[in-house]
């Protein structure tokens, strides 16, 4: 049965849900997300001095895409694998392509290792997602998918500036290590942990036979439209502001990063809360203004203070769009299918994120007068999902 009914205010049961199961999962997320998210700050730069500065957009598009690419695999696996053996798939993916890094003396070595990369993206948080639905009652889901969030922010915020750090003081190969010992500490707390898929299958190679109904799922169109719309900011923000700080004196090109994921951390715990409580689309109208109102606000900064200010708003938009969305694809997946509609959003998430960073990345070309009207063409996609959900019933 298909569960639509949390998109109306209710009273939320007192119960404790969250058992040590729930923040092992956080703790590795946390170190997951942070693994990846340390070394963002200084890729740029990396792929620049291979000469390869005119491909600034397939940092990320690239990562996205081969994300995408595995999120059928990924769900379907999640669903009758899984979730514990896709988790391990992902984090150990990661921590071997880091190690990679180092070894690329060219372009394109380095963008086949994104591509590599992306792969553990599209496997690790679809199956960390499910683990959490199958724990945690429904009306307290955005709520857990909030703190669990937290967690992947911290993460993103505490990673920048350390990866910068480790840059300027040590090297980027060192950096990478780093990265790579984060992911394999993520693949450690999973030991242990038992598996909550109650009809499990083993493995078999026709697990990896992907039909067109694998590919999809139908019933989590409506918040896969308003993610790809509104990632589309994100794969703008995380091309574009590393140059941008440079651009406007910023030493630290980590401390966007850590504005933007701080405010996002500061607001996704009770973001989840009012989204049991009030019902998804309501909190999707306050979020898709913030984040196009961010986008205006970035785009037409000329000092730090006003930046930073952008870089905050983005993450309270940010924090209370992400929760929501995904607490809003599970309540409409089928309970046999959560893994595929998971995997359905973030194949939209990895649209949206690879668009902006291919299309922000192409136009900008280092001209740094294109900054403002970019910024702006996220701002206009981010509108278009307020006008979605406004027009949306609750």
């Amino acid at each position: 049965m298909i569960n639509n009914h949390l998109n109306t205010p209710k009273i939320i049961a007192k119960t404790k849900i969250y058992t040590l199961s729930f923040w092992l999962l956080c703790t590795s997320s946390f170190l997951f997300f942070g693994s990846f998210s340390m070394i963002l700050p200084e890729l740029p730069d990396y792929l620049a001095s291979l000469q390869g500065h005119e491909y600034l957009g397939l940092i990320v598009s690239l990562f996205t895409l081969s994300a995408a690419i595995s999120r059928p695999f990924s769900g379907k696996l999640t669903d009758k694998w899984g979730r514990i053996p896709v988790m391990l798939i992902g984090a150990c993916i990661s921590g071997l392509a880091a190690l990679i890094y180092p070894l690329t003396t060219t372009v394109f070595g380095f963008l086949s290792v994104r591509l590599l990369h992306g792969f553990s993206a599209g496997f690790k948080p679809t199956g960390t997602s499910a683990y959490v639905a199958d724990i945690i009652p429904a009306e307290r889901r955005a709520e857990a998918l909030g703190i669990l969030s937290m967690f992947s922010t911290i993460g993103m915020a505490s990673a920048p500036i350390l990866g910068s750090w480790i840059f300027l003081t040590y090297d980027i190969n060192t950096l990478f290590y780093c990265s790579s010992f984060f992911s394999i500490g993520s693949v450690l707390i999973l030991f242990g942990m038992k598996e909550t898929l109650k009809a499990k299958e083993s493995f078999k190679l026709t697990l990896l036979k992907i039909g067109r109904t694998d590919l999809y799922e139908p019933s989590v169109i409506p918040p896969s439209l308003i993610m790809v719309l509104t990632t589309f900011s994100f794969g703008t923000v995380i091309t574009l502001s590393p140059d941008f700080s440079g651009f406007l004196g910023i030493q630290n090109k980590g401390l966007f990063f850590s504005f933007f994921t701080g405010s996002s951390l500061l607001v996704r715990f009770i973001g989840g809360k009012l989204s049991d409580h009030f019902g998804r689309i309501l909190i999707l109208r306050y979020s898709t203004l913030c984040l196009c109102l961010s986008m205006i606000i970035i785009g037409f900064a000329s000092d730090a203070i006003i930046y930073f200010a952008g870089a905050f708003l983005f993450g309270v938009g940010y924090g209370l769009n992400s929760p929501t969305l995904f607490a809003w694809a599970i309540d409409l997946s089928p309970k046999k299918s959560i893994g595929r509609g998971i995997s359905t959003l973030f194949i939209f998430l990895e649209l949206g994120i690879g668009m902006g960073s291919l299309i922000s990345g192409s136009l900008y070309q280092g001209f740094n007068e294109r900054f403002p009207w970019l910024f702006m063409i996220s701002a206009f996609f981010s509108l278009l999902a307020f006008i979605f959900v406004l027009n949306k019933k609750r």
